[in-house]
């Protein structure tokens, strides 16, 4: 890896952690998730860092994908699980971090260490010729030590240049995946834990998109928000609401209605545990060395 290259990761590593920090003392009783959203990405646009995609703010049995709508009215409320999931990009390199805060009670305690401890668990693997079925049984047996299960069918990745997640699947279980990790790639690892059946279904849309194919449309304005999109966001994830600052809500609706039709762009559905369980993550982005790098974790 070359040193500019690594310089990239490492700044957009410490924007995230900083930001995630940032975001935690946002997280209170009454607090609008529209709000905290805007404020977390005004913060990382003033530290020299772009969204790698949009502020994720997903509430109990919601494990991920809550991003807020344009005109969204939700507010933390006392005994809320929050997971906190945000991305940093510096030229396409790719900082992605996620916390677990229970608002004003103490009710949840073990079940957000659960995802901790697994995450921490994961980090001291995270080198060159660890097994990948490896990182996800120590997962595993983390948080069932905690009397809860992981989420099977949610996972870590590969993070490359302008790709979140890339071919590469880090799991919270042991799926006899016997792939070698490299020396150099970067990982995203994020375990996640639930009191529920430990599975993901898909609820709602979530108002994430991405640019998922090429292709052309014949609506004038479609083709005007089109190409802004790969402007402004390439192939990472963009949400709804960063573009009606830049456009009417209607023409952003058809718009994203059009695309989505055309298979153009992809949009991504909230992510509740199948049996509405409680849900916890942990994620930080780390680059496999022999004393593995936490690209996003707290700079003191």
């Amino acid at each position: 890896m070359q040193n500019e290259e690594l310089q990239k990761w490492k700044k957009a590593g410490e924007i995230a952690g900083e930001a995630r920090e940032y975001g935690i003392t946002l997280l209170k009783d009454g607090a609008n998730v529209l709000e905290i959203a805007r404020k977390i990405e005004d913060y990382i646009e003033k530290k020299g860092g772009k969204f790698g995609f949009p502020v994720q703010i997903s509430l109990n049995n919601i494990a991920a994908h809550y991003t807020p709508l344009p005109d969204d009215i939700l507010c933390l409320k006392t005994g809320d699980v929050v997971k906190l999931d945000l991305g940093v990009h510096i030229d396409g390199y790719i900082g992605d971090t996620a916390s677990t805060i229970e608002i004003g009670t103490n009710k949840h305690t073990d079940i957000i260490k659960a995802s901790r401890d697994a995450l921490n668990a994961a980090i001291k693997l995270a080198k060159p010729g660890t097994r990948i079925f490896e990182i996800g049984e120590a997962v595993e047996s983390i948080i069932k030590g905690y009397g809860f299960k992981p989420i099977r069918n949610l996972s870590g990745h590969k993070v490359d240049r302008y790709i979140l997640h890339s071919h590469l699947t880090i799991p919270n279980y042991n799926n006899g995946d016997k792939t070698e990790l490299e020396e150099d790639i970067v990982v995203a690892i994020e375990p996640f834990a639930t009191d529920g059946v430990g599975l993901i279904r898909e609820g709602k849309p979530s108002s994430n998109y991405r640019l998922h194919a090429q292709g052309t449309v014949r609506d004038a304005s479609t083709r005007e928000v089109l190409e802004y999109i790969k402007k402004e966001f390439v192939t990472l994830p963009f949400a709804k609401r960063h573009l009606t600052t830049k456009f009417t809500p209607t023409k952003v609706t058809l718009a994203l209605s059009n695309l989505e039709r055309a298979g153009i762009i992809h949009g991504y559905a909230q992510l509740p545990e199948k049996s509405d369980g409680m849900t916890t993550q942990a994620e930080h982005t780390i680059l496999i060395r022999d004393t593995p790098i936490v690209l996003t974790k707290k700079v003191d």
